[in-house]
This record gives structure tokens, sequence and C-alpha cells, in this order.
């Protein structure tokens, strides 16, 4: 049974795994001016064949997605060499396609394209493996940002490959497979002197070993995601800081053994930061955030969720020093109280995202300075207050003057109510609330003389 995808059938996708046309049929801008009449036989009577030119039907198909373009493919013999012609086929991305994508398509897509090809995703392609990418690093020595997210299949293999033929390679995407290992960031290192984006999320064989080659070769690093690389020891944060001094981006969620002294090095080596995660990394204290105060000033993203030993001090240093702030998470941050919001609402004017989640210490008062703070009226987009149980109705009330407010988390809040929540969507009636609030116990039975309770409950 064939199955539908966006409008288009496997079936009719899967020509694209066919052998490709010859290569005489594989056109570019000149060679379609060049031979009009090759291409076009006097048999082919579409108006609109007769009426544009080559070159304008081809700059109109440079428009169009990947499954246009494969539908117009069948339409005629001129529309087929036009449609697959190279220069229509600088990005691709085959999400939407993930389980039908076989190593052959990816092989043949890469004869069809050559150097044309400049981006390509294949996330989620579970079928596609090292051969294929072997063949397509060999045919696409242009690619720049290359998608494998989640391609299970491939291992260091694949990215030799990529570090012997794609030196022009800038962004590679390799969360979550997890083959890759301390190979893999070496080859690259040695074959891909540009790169400016690694995401090797989840890929927890990595150590601090495949880290030092890779900076010592790519210290152009501008963003860096190790997400759940657990492996992940401070020394690895030292070789960064060292040899990656343009770094702006870098995820080090659930890296459990990193500690203070790595971090330090990574804020005093990378003074371009905006974006840190240090999410689920337990052992991190306030001297981390007087750290990115006094050596990262362009900070704009914070997370730093489940980080239980942040307290007010360091807040207060980060917010008097670091007035870009974006988007902070401070979910489960459990000592911080309203003086971090006191700090926050003089010092960051910026403020769109603050998660305050389980942040049980919070009350009325921290809101109500929010509110009235810098970035209330025109900035203030999103507030998390999930299980603040000091939460009620007076802090909706404080945020009726945050006009870009988008949405606000109050789950478990058991202070807040329905009236309260009404009041605030008269103020602000394109708001999202997401709330809960629990069934009313029913009364107890009236009338009966039946014991509620057995003997060992009173007794307790």
């Amino acid at each position: 049974m064939r199955r539908e995808m966006n409008g288009v059938t496997k079936s009719r996708f899967e020509f694209l795994a066919r052998k490709p046309i010859q290569q005489k049929n594989i056109w570019c801008w000149r060679d379609v001016k060049k031979s009009k009449t090759k291409m076009f036989s006097n048999n082919d009577e579409a108006v609109i064949n007769k009426k544009l030119p080559k070159e304008l039907l081809l700059r109109i198909f440079s428009f169009l997605d990947v499954v246009t373009l494969c539908r117009c493919a069948q339409v005629s013999r001129a529309w087929n060499v036009l449609a697959l012609d190279g220069s229509n086929w600088q990005r691709i991305d085959l999400f939407d396609f993930q389980r039908d994508i076989e190593g052959r398509v990816v092989e043949n897509i890469s004869k069809r394209c050559g150097g044309f090809l400049r981006k390509l995703s294949l996330r989620g392609c579970l079928g596609v493996g090292d051969n294929a990418l072997r063949i397509f690093a060999q045919n696409c020595r242009n690619i720049e940002v290359l998608n494998l997210n989640g391609c299970t299949k491939i291992t260091d293999t694949t990215c030799t490959s990529l570090s012997k033929f794609c030196s022009k390679l800038r962004h590679l995407d390799l969360a979550s497979c997890t083959s890759i290992t301390n190979l893999s960031l070496k080859a690259l290192s040695e074959g891909c002197p540009l790169l400016e984006q690694l995401n090797i999320s989840w890929c927890d064989q990595v150590t601090k070993d495949g880290i030092q080659a890779l900076v010592r070769g790519c210290g152009g690093l501008k963003a860096l995601f190790l997400k759940g690389c657990t492996q992940l020891e401070d020394e690895a944060l030292k070789y960064i800081g060292a040899h990656c001094p343009e770094l702006v981006t870098l995820n080090l969620q659930t890296c459990l053994q990193i500690t203070d002294d790595g971090l330090i090095t990574i804020c005093r080596g990378c003074h371009k930061l905006q974006s840190l995660c240090a999410s689920g990394c337990s052992n991190i204290t306030d001297a981390i955030l007087n750290a990115l105060g006094q050596n990262c000033p362009r900070l704009r993203i914070l997370e730093v969720a489940r980080c239980s030993q942040l307290t007010d001090v360091g807040f207060t240093t980060l917010a008097k020093n670091c007035h870009e702030l974006e988007k902070m998470d401070l979910e489960e941050c459990v000592q911080i109280t309203d003086s971090t919001l006191i700090q926050l609402s003089i010092y960051c004017p910026r403020l769109q995202v603050l998660s305050l989640s389980h942040c049980e210490l919070i009350t009325d008062d921290g809101i109500r300075h929010l509110g009235n703070g810098a970035c209330a009226h025109d900035r203030l987009e999103v507030i998390e207050l999930d299980n603040c149980p000091l939460i009620t109705d007076a802090s909706l009330e404080h945020l009726k003057s945050c006009h870009s407010l988008e949405r606000i988390e109050l789950y478990d809040c058991q202070q807040i109510t329905r009236a309260g929540i009404k009041r605030l969507r008269t103020h602000l009636p394109n708001i999202k609330v997401h709330a809960y609030f629990a069934p009313v116990t029913p009364p107890p039975s009236v009338g009966g003389s039946r014991q509620r309770f057995c003997r060992c409950c009173i007794i307790l």
C-alpha cells in the first residue's frame, strides 16, 4: 500500500532513487542557454514551454520545494531536465520522508546535485549509513551544512569521509549518533578546518581526548552542543576555553562531572559567549555566575535548571554585569528568593523568557518588582511559575501591565484561582495560561450513621 506523504506518494518520491539521467542531461544555466533546441524538441507543444525562455523556467523552478520539484520532474521530458538541474537542489530537507529514505536515494541525489548542494538535512533518516554518506561526500564537496541528527547507523567512517572530501563543511549535526567516538572528532579536526557549529549531543563515547583533538584543528568554532556527553570532565572545557575564543553558544546539559573549575576556564577564554546551558550540572556554584558577570557581558541566554547550589548572591553579580540577558531558565534553583527578581527587574531590561518553576521561595513581592521592571511593558513574553506555592492572585495583578506577555505557567500554584486568571485575561486577552485545578472534594455523606474510618485509622 502506498502511503501519502504531504500530498506526494512514496512511489512518486522514489523516482529519485532510480538511476540518474546521464551526465550530459544535467544542466547548468549556460548549458540551458546553449542547448535550447536540443533539450526541447518540436514535439514539446506545451504553451508555457513556447512562451517562456528556458532560463526563466529554470529560475522559477529554483523557488520550488522538494515535493513540487519531484512532481514537476514527471510532467514531461523537458521539465524533468529542468526540475532535476543541480542548481535547484542547493538546499534539501528530507526530514518529512525520514522513514522512506534509503541509502540509494542519498547516493543518487548526490550524483544529481554534485557541487551545487550546499545544505542537506537527513535528520531522522534511520536507513542511511556510512556507505551512502561516503558516496555523498565524494560527489558533494561543496557541502556547508549537514544534518545527520538521529542517523543511528553512521559511525566514525562517515566523519572520515567528510574529513577527506568536504573541507568546506561549516555546520555538522551528529546528535544521537551514538556510535561516534573520539576518532570522528580527530578526523573532523584534520579535514574540516572551517567548522563553526558542531552538535554531538548524546554521543556518550566522546571524552576529553576527542574534544582536545577537535579544538586544536577547529579553532573557529562558534557553537558546540555537548548535551548528554556524560564522560566529559573539566579538562575538556579547559581545552575549549584555551582554543575557541570565537565561541558563542555552549550546551553542557546533564554533563554531570562538570564543576566550577571547567566552566570558569570557559568564561575566561570565551568572552564572546552569548548562550550557555548548564542545566543539570548540579556541582556548579555561584562562582560560575560571578565568572560570567566578570567575563561575558554579551550573555543573552542562561539555562541553569536543577543547579540547586546557585543563590541570590551569584545572580546579583550576574544581573549587574550582563544587561543583555533575554532568556533565563532557573527551574529548581531552590535557594533563590525575591532578591534575584529585584536585581533582574533593575538591570536586565531585555528579559523575554523567565522560568522560575519549583523556586518555592518566590513570593508575590518578587513578581511585583518584575512587573514594574524595565522588561515588563514591552519585552517579557513568557514566565513559568509552576510549583511556586507562595504565589497568589496578587502576582497576576502585578503582571497585567506586561503587554507582551504571551504565556504563563501556573501548574500546582495552589493559591491561584480561576477568578484571578479571568481578571488577568481581561487585560491580556491573547495570553495562554496553563494551570490545573484539582476537582472539588465531594461533601461528606449526609444522614448515614456508618463509621467513615476503620478502627485502626481512628487509633492512629
